[in-house]
């Protein structure tokens, strides 16, 4: 009788999470060091929370409905109270001022780092685990702080590589639209309505006019089949909400005054637009213009906790996917103020603002970007019975701060050198009978090696010419190391 054959698991990664290996991992965190330091630069803190927070400590911020598992993973814990893995950074930050706000001295500025988890549709760097690097200032309704934030974000995308006239941060202020949908009879306390608005204007990039104008009213139907329940405004309505996020005028100007004609009975409409005023006269006075940040009402960000000034930086260089085809890859970093969402605990209103760095979204795009290892230098092993020598030279070399292993496998040499090849060694130190009768180690440039056996036609002719590899005294091993990495 046979036996059943054993039930394996196949080795595959849920959708939207991947494995990240050694250069990416470099270049992040060379990423988030350079951010780090503009942040500490403008005197902001750090600050960690945990992964997971209660459910209804995210609330009613959950990204789509009041429920567990909508657009956040979820989990009971042994007392049966429903935790989520944080959707962002921002909602734990609401919830740990709260829990400290008589110790903290207003306002309070902080940054933080770290990964969060969506539980969303994936899409071309879009992905459902991602790090973020935030910044918050907590306690201050002053305008300055908007615009503080706005400078310390160009600040750090240049810091980053990114030239001026290569991004662009947009500009917007909710309580605009919050006074076009006041005056095209959309209720403010039709939180509901308004939420599938929101989120149908931040599809525009996407969708298009067309696009959104279906889900402003009826609903939409996607390639796929699946419909969309839209937000039921009137075609009236849903024409007014467009003039505001897509104008059809030909200048500024023009645009302006249909903002004015479309906000002219809104208070809430007008206080959006001295908002904007004063932001725009700090940026201004301390040389960030429209070329670094721009006034645009397309920007409104999803999520319903953002109650004034709004924005996003977007990139101005075309974007490939993994296909080689240009896509519309959308916001690298984003922000704005969120004066409700400490009240959740304290039912005291806190000002707050903030901006968020999409570090995996932006590493994703700049494909060209240089992971940050040290070069790496592979020390074979001759003599398996004596791999102690390996290991000391190696560590003579990290004493010295030079990243450096010892070969500890069971292969011949030639497996040793393809080994330090698939490693990505700079250098192989080869320390054989001849050499140790000889008290010297050989020094393999393996790029180099590379490069020059593309050129040669026989195995003879390389083996004369090494010009690839060189001896010296066992004792200038760490200068002759550093001599080839620093060449």
């Amino acid at each position: 009788m046979s036996k059943d054959k054993p039930q394996r698991p196949k080795a595959r990664l849920p959708r939207g999470f991947r494995d990240r290996s050694g250069p990416e991992l470099a270049s992040e965190r060379a990423m988030l060091e350079t951010i780090r330091k503009v942040y500490e630069s403008y005197g902001f803190d750090p600050l960690e929370t945990p992964a997971f927070e209660y459910t209804d400590a995210l609330g009613k911020f959950l990204p789509d409905v009041d429920r567990p598992n909508a657009g956040v993973f979820s989990l009971k814990d042994d007392d049966e109270q429903w935790m989520s893995l944080r959707y962002d950074l921002t909602a734990p930050l609401a919830r740990h001022v709260a829990a400290n706000f008589q110790h903290l001295a207003k306002p309070f500025r902080r940054y933080a780092t770290g990964t969060v988890w969506r539980n969303e549709k994936p899409g071309p760097g879009r992905f459902r685990e991602f790090t973020q690097f935030d910044a918050d200032t907590v306690g201050s309704a002053s305008p300055a702080a908007d615009a503080e934030l706005l400078m310390m974000l160009c600040d750090a995308l240049e810091a980053l590589g990114l030239a001026r006239g290569s991004y662009i941060v947009k500009l917007n202020n909710r309580k605009l639209l919050d006074g076009v949908l006041e005056v095209a009879g959309v209720a403010l306390e039709d939180a509901a309505r308004r939420g599938i608005v929101l989120r149908a204007i931040d599809k525009l990039d996407r969708l298009g006019v067309q696009g959104v104008q279906a889900l402003l009213c009826e609903g939409r139907k996607d390639e796929s089949g699946d419909f969309t329940k839209g937000a039921g405004l009137t075609q009236e309505q849903a024409h007014s909400v467009l003039a505001f996020v897509a104008p059809d005028a030909k200048d500024e100007e023009e645009h302006l005054n249909q903002i004015a004609h479309l906000i002219r009975t809104s208070t809430i409409g007008a206080e959006g637009l001295v908002d904007l005023e004063a932001i725009v006269k700090i940026l201004n006075a301390n040389g960030y213009g429209p070329d670094r940040v721009l006034f645009d009402t397309g920007v409104v960000r999803g999520l319903d906790y953002y109650t004034g000034p709004v924005w996003e930086a977007e990139l101005l260089f075309p974007v490939k996917n993994a296909d080689g085809q240009e896509v519309v890859f959308g916001s690298i970093a984003s922000g704005g103020r969120y004066d409700d969402l400490v009240a959740r605990f304290t039912g005291q209103r806190v000002p707050a603002a903030g901006i968020s760095i999409g570090v995996s979204r932006l590493l994703s795009a700049l494909k060209g970007h240089k992971g940050a290892l040290a070069p790496l230098v592979v020390i074979t092993s001759f003599d398996k019975s004596d791999a102690g020598c390996a290991l000391a030279m190696a560590a003579e070399l990290r004493a010295a701060g030079i990243r450096a292993e010892a070969y500890v496998g069971t292969g011949k040499m030639g497996d040793q050198f393809k080994y330090a090849d698939k490693r990505g060694a700079a250098l192989a130190v080869v320390e054989g009978p001849d050499e140790k009768a000889q008290g010297v180690v050989t020094v393999k440039d393996l790029a180099l090696g590379a490069e020059l056996a593309k050129g040669v036609e026989s195995r003879a002719e390389w083996t004369a010419t090494r010009q690839a590899q060189i001896s010296v005294p066992r004792a200038d091993l760490v200068a002759q190391v550093r001599k080839l990495l620093g060449g």
